[in-house]
């Protein structure tokens, strides 16, 4: 039983480790999006912009959620696996969209 509780404990540290990683390169890649290197230049990049900016101001307000509850004292791993599963696969998804626009962002140049 004492092992299970530390396995469980081990991958908690892992989720949150990893999380916290994800957290710091979207942050990084935010503050990228709001330079002067980053402005749109037509109209379909300003679309662009919007919609990066609202999938970051989301994907913060998840990673809050989800880390808050990893902290929690007597938390099950297994409930939260599907949500930080899904978490990461938007943390992927961003970052695609992200290295989209900056393409689209130099097709312009």
């Amino acid at each position: 039983m004492n092992n299970v509780t530390e396995n469980g404990k081990v991958h908690i540290q892992e989720l949150l480790i990893r999380m916290e990683r994800n957290g710091n390169t979207i942050q990084r890649l935010f503050k990228q999006l709001s330079s002067y290197t980053c402005e749109p230049n037509n109209y379909s990049c300003f679309e662009k912009l919007y919609d990066l900016k609202q999938n970051f101001q989301t994907f913060f307000k998840e990673q809050k959620h989800i880390v808050a509850e990893l902290k929690r004292e007597h938390v099950e791993a297994k409930h939260l696996n599907s949500d930080v599963q899904l978490h990461l696969q938007k943390f992927k998804q961003l970052e695609m969209q992200m290295a989209q626009y900056l393409l689209d962002m130099n097709q312009y140049s």
